[in-house]
């Protein structure tokens, strides 16, 4: 839907997807590159493929990534399209918060040596309302996110905010039957097509198998497999389950901004394309 309004509106695209910006990662994090070309015309896109597998990326990066890459399509007078994904780049855009770019406090992280998965997460609610998971699902997260919250305590200038930008928010609404059903079959597609490969790959190629397990879901789950810890069988179904439940928090992450004040407009997204994005533009026209 993003390419059909970058036709319509010529637009260019920014992706707002944490995983998309790694080379190397195509079929697991759901690039579709090919989706860009539409007949002999190639929509832009930015933020896809900007960084090595394995590399660190941050909030703070993707702000002023996405700055560099929203100036220059409003200098070139073109319609910027912000599209994804993951839910805090998309809100840390629309309400201007920023997250500075904490460093590695190696002192701060062997104090927390000792504390059970539990003792940090109930740590971390301290310091701010846990909406979703993300920040929990794995240690090295948690400990991540306690870090930048103690930098913030030392540091409470480098948090200040950037103005928000003016914006049109659209969410494509589908029944939840229908969501399960795409997974479903988009997982079996990207097997298929070669994703358990493109992990073996990264591994060949020297990613830490530590840092894949991070990316979660597709690169942890067939990691597992890769490393003989699960079965094919096990390592589809955890996977199905997985971005299911990804899929439910990513929705508990637009109602919490809902929940704030930021108007969502939800459109049926099963219409017919062109309709819909005629809803769409008519909706964009009237800012």
């Amino acid at each position: 839907m993003a390419v059909q309004l970058a036709l319509r509106l010529d637009g260019e695209i920014i992706s707002a997807d944490s995983r998309q910006v790694f080379r190397g990662m195509n079929l697991g994090t759901g690039k579709d590159l090919d989706e860009y070309t539409v007949g002999n015309r190639q929509i832009p896109y930015h933020l896809i493929d900007i960084r090595d597998a394995g590399e660190e990326y941050s909030v703070y990066q993707f702000q002023n990534d996405f700055r560099k890459a929203y100036e220059a399509i409003r200098i070139a007078g073109h319609t910027p399209i912000l599209c994804g994904g993951t839910g805090m780049y998309i809100d840390s855009i629309v309400t201007g918060y920023r997250l500075p770019d904490a460093p590695i406090d190696v002192n701060y992280r062997h104090q927390l040596e000792s504390y059970s998965d539990e003792e940090l997460t109930q740590r971390l609610a301290k310091y701010i309302k846990l909406h979703n998971h993300t920040d929990t699902e794995t240690r090295e997260r948690l400990l991540r996110a306690l870090e930048i919250q103690e930098f913030q305590q030392s540091h409470p200038d480098a948090f200040q905010s950037i103005p928000p930008l003016q914006h049109l928010i659209i969410g494509l609404r589908l029944p939840r039957e229908v969501v399960v059903d795409r997974i479903g079959i988009r997982l079996r597609q990207r097997l298929q097509n070669g994703m358990i490969d493109e992990v073996r790959r990264l591994i060949d190629n020297g990613v830490p198998k530590e840092r894949l397990l991070r990316y979660g879901l597709e690169y942890k789950n067939i990691t597992y497999y890769l490393q003989g810890l699960c079965s094919y069988e096990e390592m589809y179904e955890r996977l199905f389950t997985d971005i299911r439940r990804f899929s439910k928090r990513q929705m508990t992450w637009f109602r919490h901004m809902e929940r704030r004040g930021i108007v969502i407009h939800w459109v049926d997204g099963l219409q017919d394309k062109d309709r819909l994005a005629q809803e769409i533009v008519a909706l964009y026209k009237e800012l």
